[in-house]
């Protein structure tokens, strides 16, 4: 999965719902995955509000 940063609002949804805790908020206050913990589950994508993030 990835992030978009320009359409990510930084709301932290995709943060919370992270079973593996592989998102973090980057310096700008955009979510960022980690790409070594992320397990692909789509939890953050289905629940991204405005669509920031997509498979790789």
């Amino acid at each position: 999965m990835i992030v978009n940063p320009k359409i990510c609002i930084g709301c932290g949804t995709c943060v919370a719902i992270c079973p593996v805790e592989a998102i973090s908020f980057g310096k700008d206050g955009k979510a960022v995955i980690d790409q070594k913990k992320c397990i692909h589950c789509g939890g953050c994508k289905a629940s991204c509000p405005v669509s920031a993030i997509d498979e790789d």
